[in-house]
């Protein structure tokens, strides 16, 4: 045995001395990975020793091609090794996945079909987001999201950045990230300054086989993680999002805007400037990229035209400023923040809708039955000038005649046309709820902040008259748009809404079963079936607990290149065409038909266009998911940042989640804690997972969509957490206040 111990290790310094003089060739390593395929199906088990497999395929002849073989197979996924041995992962249900986001005990990976998976901490082999890895998957819990355990890491991001905050440790100062649940020693670097409790950006330096092996540097302190605007600013770091734009792009933008309008930019255009044009935004919205005009026909249909701002004139493809914009997708709205998608110059100048002033527009003219179906359309280049810049508490003043004589006199100019378009509004409403459409109920809230931006409440947002006319305006326009280009056969980013997986509706259903509420018999879901399972429930005590379940149980929507429909809305034909200064979308679908009304052939258009479309949806649909995810953690840390003043009080709220580690509570403020099974009283518990949790001891039982009394036991803005306590245990909330 020492003997043959002597012999392997003189083998292998004699494959590395010659791996050093003799780089891997191409064509001798395809000939390895087919012989280590054979060797492998062969072998007993499907496993085999490394040093067995070199012998069976003659390593020593070429070692630098053989190591380059078993890494390219490694990284494709067709074998691993476990315990000292090459493994077959043919028949194991492995595949290759790439991590896309890691959270606190747990994360996701998606594999090459774009399906995501839920993988515990444990079953992360360290893994980092932006690592591609090996995964078998494993059988998904009823009714739960896919779940795979990784095998090992395939290729390591270059660079993994983190934020987190700096806590003190035996070990000394150490990173608590934001993602995970344990601390990363941090490497001194004596020029970026940071004390205990700073939000800090980090590099990760060292890697472990697991995530407590990790090493960290930090890169730029944001001050302290009390603080919500501190924390936001250190999560969109994180996420890559750069708020600055380039000089060239800036250059370009401020170029564009000081030559303004000229004659040639006019040369074609319908001009508009005389008609009843304007605009409906919110009070302090600066980037004003849609009006609005509208008159009834002799027939009593009705002519509504919905004004873009033609932002592709100014965009053009390929330039600086179209890069910068699909690589930002979209622009990012958070607390009293935005990160535009374009620079000032074009968002709130030469592009924004403002009153009084020329401005290009690309425009929608739209013939709308009596009864709120869209009949026909046309689009056509414009020039506009906005005759009022409406607001909606304004509007909806005039709209409910509670509106003070200065009000009355600023939008007397367009009066009659707010009044007719609120009527023709309720007109494409009742078109909408005749084809099905869902009505589904969704909650947000507005975070109210002080002059130093530190959160002092949270509103419901409220919706008036005036905020469904653009609604339905812009839905109106977006739906024309994907019309026209379907019917032309050409290629656009449509906005999609796939219907519920069968999955979710067979969950859906036995929910609804459980609380006891009629469900309709169908097989596969149509929106239909969907407004009927709300209609059916719309008078009962447990209504809100449907409208979340059957909002739960919806596909997400996305971008694509195929007209796929809108489920939500129940459309054949939906994409955006409405808000170009803000998503880039709209701005692609702008272009396209653009070069339809010039009037370029299908097939040039099929040339030109079909792969950029494809490409268009992917990243756009990839950076809405990165906003939503910026704007919802927002929400979370500024949420908590409010409820620190106010740990101790007791709030109402109703059980929004139910896990095997506690249930969530939404408060009637909107903000969401947590009831830990920790601090919930003494007693054995069993928890079906989204449905109830019992004391069997007890018998108490606290199931979703339930009334709640709680208190606010601590808030963590960092971590964007709310930990709530029981009224029916005031010591145990002190202790966790006290904790806090």
């Amino acid at each position: 045995m020492a003997r043959h111990n002597h012999k392997h290790i003189r083998k292998k310094q004699l494959s590395a001395q010659t791996v050093s003089r003799h780089p891997a060739d191409p064509q001798i390593t395809e000939q390895y990975i087919r012989k280590i395929k054979v060797a492998l199906r062969s072998a007993r088990m499907h496993r085999m020793k490394p040093q067995e497999m070199e012998a069976k395929c003659r390593a020593m002849r070429s070692p630098a091609s053989y190591l380059a073989a078993v890494e390219q197979l490694r990284r494709e996924g067709f074998l691993r090794e476990v315990r000292g041995r090459f493994v077959l992962c043919e028949g194991e249900n492995t595949f290759p996945a790439s991590v896309v986001r890691l959270s606190a005990g747990f994360g996701f990976i998606r594999d090459e079909a774009g399906r995501d998976y839920f993988v515990p901490g444990k079953h992360f082999q360290g893994a980092m987001p932006g690592d591609t890895v090996l995964a078998i998957a494993k059988p998904a819990p009823q009714g739960g999201s896919p779940e795979a355990e990784i095998i090992s890491i395939l290729e390591e991001q270059p660079e993994v950045r983190l934020t987190g905050t700096v806590v003190p440790t035996e070990e000394g100062l150490c990173l608590l990230p934001d993602s995970m649940n344990l601390t990363l020693h941090i490497q001194y670097r004596e020029s970026v300054p940071y004390q205990i409790g700073d939000k800090v950006l980090c590099v990760l330096t060292e890697r472990g086989t697991r995530h407590s092996e990790h090493r960290v540097r930090v890169l730029m302190s944001f001050g302290s993680s009390d603080s919500a605007e501190h924390c936001m600013q250190a999560r969109i770091a994180e996420f890559g999002i750069t708020p600055e734009f380039p000089e060239e792009v800036l250059h370009e933008a401020g170029k564009l805007a000081d030559t303004g309008i000229t004659a040639f930019d006019l040369d074609g255009r319908r001009d508009l400037r005389e008609e009843v044009i304007f605009t409906i935004d919110g009070a302090h919205s600066k980037d004003l990229d849609d009006a609005v005009s509208v008159s009834r026909n002799p027939d009593g249909s009705y002519a509504l035209g919905v004004h873009i701002a033609d932002v592709s004139h100014y965009v053009r493809a390929g330039s600086p400023l179209d890069k910068e914009a699909l690589e930002r997708g979209t622009s990012i709205y958070y607390a009293d923040k935005v990160i535009p998608m374009l620079p000032p110059a074009l968002s709130n100048g030469i592009c924004s809708l403002n009153p009084g002033e020329d401005r290009l527009a690309f425009s929608a003219f739209l013939h709308v039955s009596e009864d709120g179906e869209l009949l026909d359309s046309e689009f056509a280049k414009s020039v506009i000038r906005s005759q009022v810049r409406g607001v909606y508490s304004e509007c909806n003043a005039i709209l409910d005649g509670s509106a003070s004589p200065e009000i009355a006199e600023k939008y007397a100019p367009v009066a009659g046309a707010l009044h007719l378009l609120d009527e023709l509004t309720q007109k494409l409403d009742a078109q909408r709820i005749r084809r099905g459409a869902p009505s589904l109920e969704t909650t947000e809230s507005v975070l109210l902040l002080d002059e130093n931006g530190v959160c002092t409440g949270l509103a419901p947002v409220q919706r008036g008259r005036s905020e469904c006319i653009i609604e339905s305006c812009m839905l109106c326009a977006n739906e024309a748009a994907a019309r026209l280009a379907r019917k032309s056969e050409i290629p656009l980013v449509y906005r999609v809404h796939e219907e519920p997986s069968p999955e979710r509706i067979g969950t859906l259903k036995e929910m609804l079963e459980k609380l006891g509420a009629q469900v309709p018999d169908f097989a596969e879901a149509s929106p239909r079936d969907i407004q009927k399972i709300l209609d059916n429930a719309r008078e009962e005590d447990y209504f809100p607990v449907v409208n979340m379940l059957t909002l739960r149980s919806m596909a997400k929507a996305r971008y694509s290149e195929e007209p796929l429909g809108h489920f939500g809305l129940a459309l054949r034909d939906y994409a955006h065409f409405t808000s170009p200064i803000r998503r880039y979308p709209d701005l692609c679908v702008h272009r396209i038909l653009t070069d339809l009304l010039s009037g370029a052939d299908k097939a040039w258009m099929h040339k030109r266009y079909a792969k950029f479309a494809q490409q268009a949806a992917r990243q756009s649909s990839d950076r809405e998911l990165r906003a939503v995810s910026v704007e919802r953690e927002a929400d979370a840390c500024y949420a908590a940042e409010y409820m620190q003043a106010h740990v101790g009080e007791t709030f109402r709220g109703v059980i929004s989640g139910v896990t095997d580690h506690g249930i969530y509570v939404t408060l009637e403020n909107n903000a969401e804690g947590l009831l830990h099974i920790h601090d919930m009283p003494e007693g054995t518990y069993t928890a079906e997972e989204g449905w109830y949790l019992k004391n069997e001891d007890t018998g108490m039982v606290y199931r979703l969509g339930a009334p709640l009394t709680v208190i606010c036991a601590a808030a963590n803005v960092s971590a964007g957490h709310i930990d709530l306590a029981l009224c029916a245990c005031p010591a145990r909330a002190r202790a966790e206040q006290t904790r806090a």
